[in-house]
């Protein structure tokens, strides 16, 4: 008896049944599918938002003293000019997007700003990313909200000071925080009209994320900050570090909380149909058994249904799941959805595992088949 037929005229025969595993497993397929397809998406869409927060770490001269630092918001003191490139040197860091720079409360028409320098962002060696904060060109200034309210200013405007003439470059719009009192220029103009030729009085930088269990974050920072720059202090944003790393772990874990329930649930749904089938089979069983059919073959003929299930689930699970991924991830992570595509490498894994899955499923019904004893089956027969 050609066993392949017999398997596609079972299934076509037990339609509904076979229809139902194939539903299984297509759903077993397309769930981690479309998870892992976007699952890139929703990493860099978590980084972006996360990132978003601003910078979580300080670096200011060693002496500062931190109750004037937050009064005045700044440090008197200064570092040397090269400091955040002695970061960039290195790539075993826990340091990056750092930022340099000169910040000092001066007084323009009798209002008080804090005149802002910033250097361009630099990352250490192996950690390139794109830049948190803008870059403001040479000769130009970007104006806080309320210091464009105050002195007037628009996109376009000149402003004078200290003997040099500075391009309005961008007005702000409000923050609620010390930015919208700010000045920014380039980090060599702030050293000059500030008469501090290669100094910064500040690092600003994000933390590597790094879920370490039992390791003290803040101590491993300062470890790290003594090897590279003695002469500064690291400062801490607790509260922005801690949001960030929860929400990076809720991002990595939720998938794997839920998608192997997912699996699960199918496979004792596959299994369960599957000994709905033996029992809808017990008399075709014992009439094979008396045709001289052994147990090897009768456990060929389910497995072999389980497994053609599984491949057909395989291919319509993993085009459901990367539809899913491609169509709607883009309304779920606006940021970076656009960029999500194909996974080729997931198909001929899927491919594998679905058959692998929906027969390791149909195991327990087959071994019960195997054991059925012909004598009842075929005294089921004669009955009917």
């Amino acid at each position: 008896m050609n066993t392949p037929r017999l398997i596609l005229q079972e299934a076509l025969h037990r339609r509904t049944q076979t229809l139902l595993s194939l539903l299984a497993v297509v759903t077993a397929v397309a769930l981690p599918v479309a998870y892992f397809t976007a699952e890139r998406a929703a990493e860099r869409e978590t980084t972006r938002v996360m990132r978003n927060l601003g910078y979580n770490l300080r670096i200011v001269p060693a002496e500062t003293d931190m109750v004037s630092y937050w009064s005045r918001g700044y440090s008197p003191g200064t570092l040397p000019g090269d400091a955040a490139a002695r970061f960039a040197a290195r790539g075993d860091l826990s340091y990056n997007h750092l930022l340099a720079m000169l910040i000092e409360r001066v007084e323009i028409e009798d209002q008080e700003v804090l005149w802002t320098g910033i250097s361009s962002e630099v990352t250490p060696t192996g950690k390139a990313k794109s830049s948190m904060i803008f870059e403001v060109p040479p000769g130009e200034i970007y104006v806080g909200f309320e210091v464009a309210r105050c002195l007037g200013l628009e996109e376009g405007a000149m402003l004078a000071w200290r003997g040099r003439e500075f391009t309005v470059a961008n007005t702000l719009a409000e923050s609620g925080s010390l930015d919208d009192i700010r000045i920014w220029t380039s980090l060599e103009d702030a050293q000059q009209v500030l008469g501090q030729p290669g100094r910064i009085n500040e690092i600003q930088a994000l933390e590597c994320y790094c879920a370490l269990p039992g390791v003290d974050n803040l101590a491993r920072l300062r470890e790290e900050l003594g090897k590279v720059l003695s002469e500064g202090k690291v400062v801490r944003a607790s509260a922005i570090a801690e949001a960030r790393k929860d929400q990076r772990r809720l991002s990595e874990e939720y998938g794997a909380l839920i998608l192997p329930w997912v699996v699960l649930a199918s496979g004792i749904w596959i299994a369960f149909l599957a000994a709905l089938n033996v029992r809808d089979r017990r008399k075709e069983i014992g009439l094979m058994r008396a045709l001289g059919h052994g147990s090897r073959w009768i456990a060929t003929v389910f497995l072999g249904k389980a497994a053609a299930i599984g491949v057909i689930g395989a291919i319509f699970g993993y085009l459901l799941g990367s539809w899913l991924a491609v169509e709607e991830a883009p309304g779920v992570f606006p940021l970076t959805g656009d960029a999500i595509g194909l996974d080729l490498a997931l198909f001929p894994l899927a491919l594998f595992l679905a058959p692998l899955f929906a027969v390791v499923s149909s195991l327990v019904p087959t071994a019960l088949a195997v054991r059925l004893d012909p004598a009842l089956c075929l005294r089921d027969l004669e009955a009917a």
